[in-house]
């Protein structure tokens, strides 16, 4: 894996090298090994030109950018662009990424790398007018060795070619570019391999683990008399274990080191408390250091269990995760680790302690992310073998490359304690083809080779006795994708074996959009291949309430009563935590994102978030809805999720409309009363006690705008975000729910607007604007820092409200 990429102050060329072309930023600088932010300062040019490989080339017309890169965010929506809806209806292309840097002529002696997280996609690179190497696939991490092409001291021009111009390659929106990010490295000549430390816990105890390192050592010239020292710290800097390996023999290019330490009273990683610790391991050749590579490390042990389900350091936890797709909403899929991070914490409050890398391999940084916070990761690597689901996708590349890319998502993944399960496939079409029985034990064999700790499951849309991947004996973990229904026939028709949820749900809601009764269960579209529109001709919406899902799905409440009420059933990953652009399901065309997110993809919650709120986590929680804006006479259902109480009261204008109390399995109380003006309070009660009181008032017309900062103060890096809602106000200060006034955005200083958006997934204004109109009441403006300290000033008008403005201070 990585070595930690610890952010530091920026140091332009001229400070590093004493030479002043394209700027780095210096990241983590350790004896003999330096790693270099790679993203700054690099020309795009979209569409397709002749020799722009070439280092004579002139580029200065193109245009210049920082990565990560994804340009078809920065497109318009059509349902002609060959991604489809179901691909985000946003264009694709080719596109030619130039850098041209300098290495100081000191360092002619050391080996000189680049490392990509992720192009997407058939990325074919050079250096120095010298190809590299092509990869298809969009989601893999890969190093390209620079060292014998560069001229140091002089000149060098790198030159990435991205193809997305072949389309649809993909059931989802990928975006398109360098979109993830990329890293210089700097080494010795003899130096620990590319992701080259493996790191387990065979033995672990409330006493001591036993922690077992493997390293890889590359050399690259003749050597002796070298040592390997590996000592582990705990999360204040401390060390507390230590091993030296004297006179090792590296014969070949390539050879390993094993050194096993033993941590004392360790502090066990788990979803509460995800304490880190880290290994530095150091090569040295008498008295020169020549290499220093650290390593994160989670002491944990963990079972899945046939009757108990997952078990985590000793005790029953049951997995209550979520799928998401790379998208970063308006940001598209260039990552941003702020972005990520949002989304991780916006999750956390809900209760959620799992996330599915759905259906590719992630950025790293979302591994990292979920390592400090405590999630348990389903690793994914492949929607498709050597069949495809769309006419372009990975099935034209599988045979070729299925053995490279999931070996280096092995190694670059396998040591993050956040990662639990492998998963070799999703919804493979193989399941009812005997060519199952070939291609799952290979795949499982060469995670095998890699990593033994962990099980390996796919995700089943056949999960019967049929299913000739579950016949291969290849998969540890019976992956069910939906199919609610058979969660308690499970150990009849798999007697044995150990289940896991890889996908369920697969309910539907547009936010703050509420259609009467509530009670009436849809199952939409009809079937997923036949066109759809709404019954009564209401747009392209679907009711908040949680009675709506996909025929193969069931609703939120449906799948958590029985996911809840057995132990064998390990737990889920729901479909999904966000929406994300493409697959408008049940709709296509003007829609052009999904309404499977229990989160809108602006990040607003939808009501049912509170639902699992209520019932996945200890704080008191009481959330009654819908809004209280309705005609005059009309019955709403008021619905109300709640917790740490017996009962809830409803008074409408200071009059009860009576109590309610959850009978048996019921995840939710519900009145169904006249609407008159006024204001709804609940008051939830623990044996005549009070617990929370919640109030709704009927607004009035929309008089204000009001913004609230995520954050007012963030890093000065030119990466860091502020996420600020807009909400539109009446003059009392009530949330307009059917406000959809455009907002004007004015920014000035040390920042920029980064996107916008509302959560509508049938919007299509540009993400990339200066303005936005409101959806039920709210937008989201992401405003993102340059690189001077300062402040950043954020003005929002529209025509007939009162304005706001917000100061943000970048340090």
């Amino acid at each position: 894996m990585f070595p930690v990429k610890i952010p530091a102050v920026k140091a332009t060329m001229a400070l590093l090298f004493a030479l002043v072309l394209s700027p780095f930023y210096a990241v983590k600088a350790q004896p003999g090994r330096t790693i270099l932010d790679f993203d700054k300062g690099w020309r795009f040019h979209l569409g397709d030109l002749k020799n722009a490989e070439s280092v004579s080339l002139n580029d200065q017309t193109w245009r210049a950018l920082d990565l990560p890169h994804d340009w078809s965010i920065e497109g318009t929506f059509s349902k002609d662009n060959p991604a489809k809806p179901e691909g985000g209806a946003l264009p694709g292309g080719l596109g030619w990424y130039r850098k041209t840097f300098t290495v100081p002529a000191a360092d002619k002696n050391k080996i000189i790398y680049i490392d990509f997280d992720g192009v997407y996609e058939k990325s074919d690179v050079w250096i120095n007018g010298h190809h590299l190497g092509f990869r298809p696939n969009g989601y893999i991490s890969f190093r390209y060795e620079l060292t014998s092409y560069l001229h140091f001291g002089g000149k060098n021009v790198i030159v990435v070619k991205v193809d997305n111009s072949i389309q649809p390659n993909s059931r989802w929106y990928s975006g398109s570019g360098i979109y993830r990010n990329v890293w210089l490295v700097k080494t010795q000549k003899i130096a620990v391999d590319h992701w080259g430390s493996y790191v387990t816990t065979p033995k672990v105890t409330t006493q001591s683990a036993d922690v077992l390192i493997s390293t890889k050592i590359r050399l690259k010239m003749p050597v002796s008399n070298v040592s390997v020292s590996t000592t582990i710290y705990d999360a204040q800097g401390k060390a507390v274990a230590t091993k030296n390996l004297d006179n090792v023999n590296l014969s070949d290019s390539v050879s390993t080191a094993n050194q096993t330490l033993t941590v004392k009273t360790p502090t066990l990683w788990s979803i509460e408390k995800p304490y880190l610790y880290k290994a530095v391991t150091k090569i040295t050749q008498g008295k020169t250091l020549l290499d220093t590579y650290t390593t994160p490390i989670g002491i944990r042990y963990f079972e899945f269990d046939a009757d108990k389900g997952f078990i985590l350091n000793g005790k029953p936890v049951k997995i209550l995760g979520v799928c998401d797709h790379h998208d970063l909403g308006s940001l598209g899929s260039a990552i941003n680790t702020r972005a990520l991070e949002r989304q991780l914490q916006i999750l956390k409050e809900m209760g959620c302690n799992g996330i599915r890398t759905s259906h590719n391999p992630p950025a790293p940084e979302l591994l990292d992310l979920c390592d400090k916070m405590g999630f348990i990761v389903m690793d994914e690597a492949f929607d498709c073998w050597e069949k495809g689901k769309v006419d372009y996708d990975y099935h034209l590349y599988f045979k070729q490359w299925h053995k490279r890319d999931l070996e280096d998502q092995i190694l670059r993944d396998r040591n993050h304690p956040s990662v639990f399960i492998w998963s070799i496939g999703n919804e493979i079409p193989q399941q009812a083809d005997t060519a199952a029985l070939r291609i799952a034990p290979e795949l499982a064999r060469i995670v095998h080779s890699l990593d033994q700790t962990r099980p390996i499951t796919t995700a089943n849309d056949r999960p019967d006795t049929t299913n000739q991947i579950v016949k291969s004996g290849a998969i540890d973990l019976i992956g069910f994708n939906y199919h609610h229904q058979f969660y308690e026939k499970f150990h009849t028709t798999f007697p044995g074996k150990k289940f896991i949820g890889t996908e369920t749900t697969s309910a539907l809601e547009t936010r703050g959009y509420y259609e009467m009764p509530s009670d009436s269960i849809r199952r939409w579209p009809i079937a997923w291949d036949k066109p759809f529109s709404h019954p009564k001709n209401l747009g392209n919406v679907v009711s908040a309430y949680d009675n709506v899902s996909a025929p193969w799905g069931s609703l939120h409440e449906e799948t958590w009563k029985l996911m809840k009420k057995h132990d064998y059933l390990s737990g889920m990953y729901i479909w999904t935590g966000f929406d994300y652009l493409g697959e408008p399901t049940p709709y296509s065309w003007p829609s052009r994102s999904s309404y499977f997110g229990i989160i809108d993809l602006a990040g607003f919650p939808k009501d049912v978030y509170y639902m699992y709120q209520s019932e996945w986590t200890d704080k008191p929680v009481l959330h009654i809805f819908p809004h209280w804006n309705w005609q005059p006479g009309k019955t709403v259902d008021i619905w109300a999720y709640y917790n740490h109480a017996d009962e809830v009261e409803l008074f409408l204008n200071g009059k009860s409309l009576g109590v309610k109390k959850k009978q048996g399995e019921d995840l939710h109380v519900m009145w169904r009363i006249p609407f008159e003006p006024g204001t709804l309070k609940a008051v939830s009660r623990l044996n005549g006690k009070v617990v929370l009181t919640q109030t709704i008032n009927t607004a009035g017309k929309a008089a204000k705008i009001e913004l609230i900062a995520d954050r007012s103060n963030i890093k000065a890096d030119g990466k860091d975000l502020s996420f600020v809602t807009v909400r539109i106000l009446d003059k009392d200060g009530n949330l307009v729910p059917d406000a959809e006034n455009r907002v004007n955005f004015k920014i000035n200083g040390q920042g920029f607007i980064a996107s916008v958006d509302n959560g509508d997934p049938v919007s299509h204004d540009p993400f990339k604007a200066s303005y936005r109109k409101a959806f039920h009441g709210l937008a989201l403006a992401i405003i993102q820092a340059k690189e001077k300290a300062g402040v950043v000033n954020l003005t929002a008008e529209s025509d007939g409200l009162a304005g706001a403005t917000l100061v943000i201070r970048t340090k």
